[in-house]
């Protein structure tokens, strides 16, 4: 399945400056592995040393977040928008 990335700011230095790249995946755990893939370095940003998706990154695939859904084995269905959002802290 083919997914559009929204990638924030802080991450467009694996994606040439693109702000929306393309990936393939029948879930969110394929997909960033393509992410992965094709944009070296990205994966470790998003996911931690054990494969999870790190405390401050949070995911969208369209409107749901992940980690309210299946988190990596949320499906990406053709067509799908996922957004990686980093989480801002401040008071």
């Amino acid at each position: 399945m083919s997914v559009n990335v929204r990638i924030p700011t802080i991450l467009r230095t694996y994606t040439d400056g693109k702000s929306e790249v393309s990936a393939e995946g029948a879930n969110l755990g394929e997909v960033l592995a393509d992410l992965e893939r094709n944009h070296q370095g990205i994966g470790a940003r998003v996911l931690d040393d054990t494969g999870k998706l790190r405390r401050f990154v949070n995911v969208y695939v369209n409107d749901d977040d992940v980690r309210f859904a299946e988190g990596l084995e949320t499906q990406t269905p053709d067509g799908a928008g996922v957004s990686i959002i980093p989480a801002v802290a401040g008071g």
